[in-house]
């Protein structure tokens, strides 16, 4: 048996990378009926054949996946920004923050095109909420040694904006991968998608970087329902306040003695973060899935 981690799945065939090469593989047709189909990202065990093809036997427990994009075991999640052409929304990257703390993920925020804005508000604010924060130019190489850094030994999987630079990016990082890049519309002020299905890139030293269609939509269905009572802790920059409201069920609105608020006020939390939270606080209460329109 042959250890390894999936790297591209296409038309049927898992591309496996071990011992220093990548195996062409099919599945075991036990995991089409269980319904337990590998995916990209996941360690297996595979057998190989006399002409060295091989087949996927295991599939080593999972960290965590993703069913849009379809990744598995990703450490960190990567939200490339922008504040220009396109500029992107912060409540953008709160919620993406969240689907990153419900899965167990660290985050990245990589405010791109630097070279023509420095994004300074978008710096300020999730400097300030606690998240990593590097700012780079794909065109000028700025950042990207920084960038890559915080990315040595993981699983990264980007996303972002369409147009913000996440295959730039990527061919900055890995030049020879060549990755399909697209024009941003000046019309639309966004890009369009140019990756069809998910890949792993090696940095090496254990380090891969999975380029995606992007998030258009992600399935949470799949994954944990997102419950109103948990979203606190999923705002790094609440913690220092929680336990200390008035009321042990505070929700973080309207309530009196409320901690949470009360930071807002203060500026010990920036406001566009609370406005996101009571967004996204309404959504779940209403128990509404999040779908992720085009982003």
């Amino acid at each position: 048996m042959v250890e390894g981690i999936i790297v591209k799945a296409l038309s049927g065939f898992y591309y496996v990378a071990a011992e220093g090469r990548i195996i062409d593989c099919k599945a075991r047709g036990r995991f089409r009926l269980d319904g337990s189909s590998p995916l990209v990202g996941d360690r297996v065990a595979c057998s190989l054949d006399a002409h060295g093809k091989g087949r996927i036997d295991v599939v080593r427990e999972r960290k965590n996946f993703f069913i849009r994009p379809a990744v598995a075991n990703v450490d960190t999640l990567v939200f490339v920004a922008a504040n220009t052409n396109p500029v992107t929304d912060p409540f953008l990257v709160d919620r993406f923050s969240v689907i990153a703390a419900e899965a167990g993920c660290g985050l990245v925020i990589c405010i791109n095109k630097t070279d023509l804005d420095p994004g300074d508000e978008l710096y300020a604010i999730f400097t300030k909420a606690g998240f990593p924060v590097v700012r780079t130019s794909a065109e000028t190489g700025a950042g990207l040694s920084e960038l890559a850094s915080l990315l040595r030994g993981k699983l990264c999987a980007f996303s972002g904006n369409s147009g913000v630079g996440k295959s730039s990016i990527l061919n900055a990082l890995i030049p020879d991968a060549h990755i399909k890049t697209g024009e941003v519309s000046d019309k639309l002020g966004r890009g369009r998608h140019t990756t069809r299905h998910v890949e792993l890139y090696s940095l090496g030293g254990d380090t891969y970087i999975a380029d995606t269609p992007g998030f258009a939509s992600l399935d949470v269905t799949m994954t944990n329902v997102i419950l109103k009572e948990q979203l606190q802790y999923d705002f790094p920059d609440f913690a220092p306040c929680l336990g200390k409201c008035r009321f042990l069920d505070c929700a973080h609105l309207k309530e009196p003695g409320c901690a949470v608020t009360a930071a807002v006020a203060n500026g010990e939390i920036a406001e566009s973060r609370y406005r996101s939270y009571a967004r996204l606080y309404e959504i779940s209460a209403q128990h509404r899935f999040w779908e992720y329109k085009d982003i």
